[in-house]
């Protein structure tokens, strides 16, 4: 199959960006697979394609939507596409669907559904995409019920992966992601003042807030260089569309202390892997529960058996069934 993949793609940071890079890498194994992505990177790599928008809040979004429909009919009309694969609800799945080509299929990742649907015209884009694409994917059965109350006719899911592994001997507690107050850092910092005999990391781009002296900031990290250091890693998020952090961590062998909200309640099996919490006490019963002798090897251990099963190659299958559906 000829398929052309929209979306984050690197040098751009994030989920999402990682997430289209190792698809279309599985993919190209068996397909040929374009990028069109956006921004002004120096895109290197053959057959990636970028669209340059304007650097204005409130512009690039609506920009890209214009201008990604134009080079997509475009790249279409010279490559002739057998799929259209959109990722992130909204201004990217919407270009595809303004473009007229099909079929389209769009993967739903997280803060589009959370954060984008909440936007007045956000929300236009989020529930024209979702109904008019010919399939809908989401990376959890959290984010496909909110699909499919905001239009979609029905959800495929397909977990993210993984394709870190090693074993962590570190002896830190760590928080792995942006600087936000939705990522739940300051309840973070406050666990940290119930131990202050221990050591709390955190690892992730955003402003430095006031924290205990036993916290210490690293700024942006690769992900394997924070769990290389990690005993313990808190998802402390408020929402979450998927919690990939916790798969990440887990293949390292080590468990995870998570808010028992969106995605994050499917990857943490509460006393096998980790524990998931709802308030401050419960966090700081389960840490020290963690923390007592044996107890977060064992669950570290159970955790990186669990993180076997979210492969990269069974998830691109899943795609790829997904793309013989509706080509048919």
């Amino acid at each position: 199959m000829k398929i052309l993949m929209v979306g984050h793609y690197p040098p751009h940071r994030g989920g999402v960006a990682r997430h289209v890079k190792e698809l279309v890498e599985c993919l190209r194994e068996r397909h040929e697979v374009h990028v069109l992505t956006y921004g002004t990177v120096n895109v290197s790599e053959e057959e990636v394609y970028s669209v340059k928008v304007p650097n204005v809040f409130g512009l690039r979004g609506v920009s890209f939507v214009l201008l990604a429909s134009k080079v997509i009919r475009r790249l279409h009309e010279k490559n002739a596409y057998d799929v259209i694969h959109a990722h992130y609800v909204g201004t990217t799945s919407y270009s595809a669907i303004l473009s007229g080509v099909r079929p389209v299929v769009i993967t739903a990742h997280g803060s589009d559904l959370e954060f984008m649907s909440k936007l007045p015209l956000g929300r236009y884009f989020v529930k024209e995409s979702l109904i008019k694409a010919d399939r809908v994917i989401a990376v959890s059965h959290y984010l496909a019920k909110k699909a499919l109350a905001l239009g979609a006719r029905e959800v495929k899911v397909v977990p993210n992966w993984t394709t870190l592994s090693g074993r962590s001997e570190g002896k830190a507690i760590v928080f792995l992601g942006r600087i936000a107050k939705y990522k739940g850092v300051n309840d973070f910092i406050r666990l940290a003042e119930h131990f202050p005999n221990e050591e709390f990391i955190i690892a992730g781009e955003g402003s430095r807030i006031k924290a205990p002296e036993n916290v210490r900031f690293l700024g942006y990290v690769r992900a394997e260089e924070v769990l290389s250091r990690a005993k313990i890693l808190v998802l402390p998020s408020r929402r979450e569309g998927f919690g990939l952090v916790i798969l990440e961590a887990n293949s390292f062998g080590i468990p995870v202390l998570g808010r028992a909200v969106g995605g994050i309640r499917e990857l943490i099996r509460h006393g096998k892997n980790g524990y998931l919490f709802s308030t401050l006490e419960e966090a700081v019963e389960f840490l020290s529960k963690l923390l007592e002798g044996k107890e977060g090897v064992k669950r570290g251990t159970i955790g990186k058996r669990i993180s076997t099963f979210y492969s990269l190659e069974r998830a691109c299958r899943e795609v790829e069934k997904v793309y013989e559906e509706v080509v048919r």
